[in-house]
């Protein structure tokens, strides 16, 4: 089967991976001229965390991790008023917990693709047309590329999504937040922030810090709005926001880079009736955005570009085969957007006595019993959907 997959972010690099792997004709293409540097920490668990173990891709992620032990909450007077020690919540997931950079886990999949996969920069969906068995896709360049199938995983602002099933108002439910991430160097602020995640404990919008390899410092910042307009000044929107927090933060904005170094998006999920239409389906973020309030959106992007892989090899047709990925993966990623949404005001609070009550529930999730509980509260409800696959494929593989 050729399969024509659009965006080289995780989960279109997981979906080339396995769909080659199980032997489909597969391209890769992304409408950026190469592998895109911005990007923020993730926590890596859960079923994307069994997906990768199952591509063969998860050496190369631990390779790339970071050692976090603890998130932090300062005053502006760089006071300790609360933590979270991420041994709790590796010990609600069995252990199977990674921080890591986004860039550096696309880097990971995409060293980890199999050789038969062609991955072409620079190149974009302009146009999709369906003819019966096959659709067509014209690039932005001008190519064609004929497919028995298009997957688009192309992200929260999917053109695949826009082309194929209508306007992204229809679809993005914008949760009131902007967030914003940049690299740079500044060796105090890389000395605190070694090891651990440090965040302002504030009340609206948040700035935290990881430290990072050969001395680089990753910033992470988050604030509540109303307008979903993204600022088209980046740097000096960012300066505006958070420059009057204290602490460390003035200081790590002066060394803020350009706009064009920056990442910088709304904070929304993606919700659609059906995630497939005709030759066309869509993965990740382009189907089921979660948002980072929910910190699980890397991993979802990768299990549901396994089980659509799965599903496709099992099934007898294409439609059969998007019908089963869609049946199995669809309640696991509504059940994470709910848990993003049902803790919205824990993840940044709106209010001084919602930040005094954070404080409070997190000295209590010190004690045995409510630890656990409040990390499955903040992971969600396992599943071991991609273990069963993994091992009913190689169990029929044997047979």
């Amino acid at each position: 089967m050729r399969i024509l997959v659009c965006g080289a972010g995780i989960a279109g690099l997981a979906a080339a991976n396995r769909l080659s792997a199980l032997g489909n004709e597969v391209t890769l293409v992304e409408r950026a001229p190469g592998p895109r540097p911005q990007g923020y920490m993730i926590d890596f668990f859960g079923s994307g965390y069994d997906a990768a173990e199952a591509m063969g891709a998860l050496p190369a992620i631990e390779e790339a991790a970071y050692p976090i032990s603890e998130a932090i909450l300062l005053d502006p007077h760089g006071k300790r008023r609360a933590d979270i020690q991420f041994a709790q919540f590796a010990r609600a997931v069995g252990g199977r917990l990674l921080n890591v950079l986004r860039p550096d886990l696309e880097r990971a999949l995409r060293e980890s693709l199999p050789a038969a996969v062609e991955l072409r920069y620079g190149s974009g969906v302009a146009g999709v047309e369906e003819d019966g068995d096959q659709v067509t896709v014209t690039l932005s360049d001008g190519s064609t590329v004929e497919a028995d199938l298009l997957v688009g995983a192309d992200g929260i602002h999917s053109t695949v999504r826009q082309l194929v099933f209508g306007e992204e108002a229809q679809f993005l439910r914008y949760l009131g937040f902007h967030t914003a991430a940049f690299l740079f160097q500044a060796p105090e602020i890389h000395a605190v922030a070694d090891g651990r995640f440090c965040l302002t404990d504030t009340v609206g919008r948040q700035m935290g810090f990881y430290g990072l390899r050969a001395g680089t410092v990753a910033a992470f910042a988050v604030h509540r709005t109303p307008d979903p307009t993204l600022p088209d000044d980046l740097r000096t929107s960012l300066l505006d926001t958070y420059g009057s927090l204290g602490w460390l933060v003035p200081e790590a904005l002066k060394h803020c880079p350009p706009s064009a170094e920056i990442y910088y998006d709304q904070v929304a999920q993606i919700e659609l009736p059906r995630w497939s239409k005709g030759r066309v389906t869509l993965v990740g973020d382009a189907a089921y955005a979660v948002s980072l309030l929910a910190g699980q959106g890397a991993s979802l992007g990768i299990a549901g570009a396994y089980v659509l892989a799965d599903q496709l090899s099992r099934a007898a047709s294409i439609p059969e085969g998007l019908a089963a990925y869609e049946r199995l993966w669809r309640p696991v990623a509504a059940e994470k957007q709910q848990l993003a949404r049902d803790g919205a005001r824990w993840f940044l609070p709106a209010s001084k006595p919602q930040r005094h009550l954070r404080r409070f529930a997190l000295k209590l999730a010190r004690l045995p019993g409510i630890d656990r509980f409040v990390a499955g509260s903040l992971t969600g409800k396992s599943t071991a959907l991609i273990t069963n696959l993994h091992h009913s494929a190689r169990e029929g593989a044997r047979s």
